[in-house]
């Protein structure tokens, strides 16, 4: 019970960095360039990849991504956890890709993020490890 509370507390912390994410990234200004004249040139140049989109809609776009990313982990280990937890603990393949992506995130939010996302994602990768150790104990 204590690996499937563990991994339930892991999925549901990067659910819920993936909905706050979603949230700035359509409403407040939280995701918003300090220096507002930026925006304006974000919105006006195209990358050099294609000029069907622009810098600003594809930074809105990858944010809105990157949320989708992290809830669709969260709802997916979770789901897992609660309701198909000998699948999940009994899966090498699921347990390295969860652990694959959530080293990736804590790298991620050490090099390039700030330090909430860094102690979520921290304690995320914490309680992962935790139950799976746990789980394999048992």
């Amino acid at each position: 019970m204590l690996a499937i509370t563990l991994m339930t507390t892991s999925a549901a912390i990067v659910l819920l960095l993936g909905c706050v994410h979603l949230l700035y990234t359509f409403s407040g200004d939280k995701l918003m360039p300090r220096d507002r004249a930026l925006v304006a040139q974000m919105e006006a140049v195209h990358p050099v990849l294609t000029r069907q989109t622009t810098i600003w809609r594809a930074w809105i776009g990858f944010n809105a991504s990157h949320s989708m990313g992290a809830m669709l982990f969260g709802l997916i280990y979770g789901y897992l956890a609660l309701t198909h937890a000998e699948l999940l603990f009994g899966s090498a393949y699921l347990i390295v890709v969860g652990f694959v992506m959530l080293t990736g995130l804590v790298w991620l939010a050490k090099r390039y993020w700030f330090r909430i996302p860094l102690a979520g994602c921290s304690i995320a990768l914490a309680c992962y490890i935790a139950a799976v150790m746990i789980a394999n104990l048992g």
